[in-house]
This record gives structure tokens, sequence and C-alpha cells, in this order.
């Protein structure tokens, strides 16, 4: 994708305040979001429409100061986003929230980065394999997430119904709101 100067930062601030800083795994992951919506035509076009979107991205994503010492990151991701790479394992995800939110409703989980859990919303694209390219982060398989973390399950086909507990007394993450989810 060709962006223009705007676009790439809109893309550095939405990875810089919503990976917390955290990996590139993470900045990528959002990257991957970002760039999911913008091909979709349920969210605007750009870039900058997608992360300035009311109620999508953290407050404040377009506006707040940004550490230039904490950049770094961000903007490698960004790059690369621009230059077509992917996250594969947030495949066709266009939403996420933080691993500690506690959602509700049906949603198919794909992975967990940089302190997200990004996930799918019911409907016929659970069905669709990801077809984008692979970027070089190493990423948490959904099937180690029982595993690594015991706050989290991830569901998918055969998962917990929502609202359960997963292994080892994990607390089940298969919903979302509209408005809690982004």
């Amino acid at each position: 994708m060709i962006a223009t100067t705007d676009e790439r930062q809109c893309l550095v601030r939405a990875m810089y305040f919503e990976s917390n800083r955290s990996s590139y795994e993470g900045s990528m992951a959002v990257g991957t979001v970002v760039m999911n919506r913008v091909e979709s035509d349920r969210f605007p076009n750009t870039i900058c429409g997608v992360v300035g979107q009311h109620r999508q991205f953290a407050q404040g994503v377009l506006t707040a100061p940004m550490d230039p010492k904490q950049m770094k990151t961000a903007v490698h991701a960004a790059d690369t986003i621009l230059k077509g790479g992917r996250y594969a394992p947030v495949g066709q995800a266009m939403h996420f929230h933080s691993v500690n939110y506690r959602n509700p409703y049906p949603a198919k989980y794909m992975t967990v980065a940089g302190g997200n859990a990004f996930y799918m919303k019911p409907g016929r694209r659970w069905q669709k394999e990801y077809t984008g390219s692979v970027a070089t982060a190493n990423a948490t398989p959904v099937k180690d997430l029982y595993q690594r973390a015991s706050t989290i399950v991830a569901s998918g086909p055969g998962a917990a119904p929502c609202g359960s507990a997963g292994d080892a007394g994990s607390i089940s993450l298969a919903c979302e709101t509209e408005e809690a989810g982004r």
C-alpha cells in the first residue's frame, strides 16, 4: 500500500498506544487489524479513517503526545505493514481488547499479542482462511494460550460456550459487546 505521511503517522499512533509499546508482535497485530478494517467495506477505507473512528481505538490516539524514544518499534512495524506484511495469527480479525477484559458475547479468538486478545465476531468470515503475507514476528499460537496464560481461554471450533471456564480455572474471553470491542 502506498501511504501518505499522515496515513503512516496514524498507523504508528495506533500501534504505539494500543500495544502499550510492549512488543513488535503486539504492534504488528494491531496494524493487521487496522489494515483488515481498511480493506473491509464495513469500515473507512483509509488508515486515519479507521484509527480516528469514534470509540474504536484508545482515547486521544491521534492527538496524545508520544515519547520519541519509545516509537522505534511502532515505526518499524508500521513500515512492515505498509509494505504488505501482516501478523498471520490475527488472520482476518477486525477486533481486539485488553486480555484483562472479560466479555459476555460470542467471538472467535485468534491470538494474543501485546497485551491484547484478537478476535472475529460471529458470521461468514469465521469460515475464511487468512491469505495475506506473513511477517517474521514470532506468534503465540491459539492452542498454546491455554498453557501460557491461565486467565485466557481462546474460543474456536469446539471451544467452551460463552461464559464457561476453560482449562485449569481459566476465565473465558469468548465474548464481547459492540461498545467494548475494537
